[in-house]
Order: C-alpha cells, then sequence, then structure tokens
C-alpha cells in the first residue's frame, strides 16, 4: 500500500513567494480578515486545478451509500438517484447497484462531475438532499511520474476523499499493488 508520509508534498504557496506579507485586519464583523485584492478570479473556478482529471473520466466521483437490507434506505436511495438523473441530466449517473460492488461495502450508485461548476452546484444540492445516506467524494486525479495506477486510486480514495454522513470503511483489496 502508499505509505501517506512517503508521499511529498508541494508547498501550496508555489507562485506566491514574493508576495507580500498578509494584514491582519479585520472586516466589520470583527472576525474575518481582509483578503488582497486580485484581479479577476481564481482559475479554479473555471477549471480543475491539476493533477485533477478533465477527461472523460471526470474530476471527481460520489459514490452514493445506501443499506440495501433496509427498505427505507433503499426507497430513498432509488428516488434520489432518480431525481439526481432527472435535476442533473449533463452528469453521468451510473447503474443502481443492489449490492457492494468494488472496494464499496454496501449498495451504491455514482455520479461523475465534470467542471468545477457541476461539483460545486451537485455536492450542495446533495449536502440537503442526501438524507440518510452516506457519500464518498473523491478526486481523479492523474499519476505523476513513476507512481502506479492503484497508487493513484487508493491516494484519492483515501488522503483526497471527502465524506458526508458516516464514512464507510472500503475494501482497499482493489488498489493493493499488483506485482510486475
Amino acid at each position: 500500500m502508499v505509505n501517506p508520509w512517503d508521499y511529498k508534498y508541494p508547498s501550496p504557496l508555489v507562485g506566491f513567494e514574493d508576495a507580500p506579507p498578509l494584514s491582519t485586519e479585520t472586516n466589520e464583523d470583527g472576525k474575518s480578515l481582509v483578503n488582497p485584492k486580485r484581479d479577476g478570479l481564481s482559475q479554479a473556478y473555471e477549471c480543475f486545478t491539476p493533477p485533477l482529471r478533465t477527461d472523460r473520466r471526470g474530476g471527481f466521483d460520489i459514490h452514493i451509500y445506501y443499506f440495501q437490507q433496509s427498505q427505507e434506505q433503499t426507497k430513498y436511495a432509488r428516488e434520489l438517484w432518480e431525481r439526481i438523473r432527472r435535476e442533473f441530466p449533463e452528469l453521468r449517473v451510473y447503474k443502481f447497484w443492489d449490492r457492494p460492488i468494488g472496494p464499496h461495502p454496501v449498495a451504491m450508485f455514482e455520479v461523475n462531475v465534470f467542471t468545477p461548476a457541476q461539483f460545486g452546484a451537485f455536492v450542495a444540492w446533495l449536502a440537503i438532499w442526501r438524507g440518510p445516506l452516506s457519500a464518498l467524494i473523491h478526486p481523479n486525479t492523474d499519476p505523476e511520474e513513476g507512481e502506479a495506477d492503484n497508487e493513484v486510486e487508493y491516494r484519492d480514495h483515501t488522503e483526497r476523499a471527502i465524506w458526508m454522513g458516516e464514512k464507510l470503511p472500503l475494501d482497499w483489496a482493489p488498489f493493493r499493488p499488483r506485482s510486475k
């Protein structure tokens, strides 16, 4: 398995090395800080930050879980799946699984988003509408030089994952290093 301590994180301040010190001045509320002026918005509003994928795979996968033995959760999950397909037809929505599949410990369905705008709209909407269900939101990133696909997948599903609701234990076997 990939050890997160073996991964080297680049400084988030790359590109801002020569920026002047930040002010400690606060806004009228007395709590939030006055940020420096900037020409235009961050590029992150328009396109995903590398190494997020911008191809057919999509920048993020959202797995929405339900306990298939629960009639109430199954009913709610199916209704949510239908609503998502109607409300967000531009997103890729996968099959409604009635059992665990891959590393996922219970039944689920998956949604892919392709742009920051889709991510913001859908994740905010899902925060309200997911009801009793849990959701794993993970990025799809390109491998770095010399990095195996399974290492990238493992890191995307662990270190870079976002959970809504209860965090469920995934089966890491599909991400096990492959022998060469």
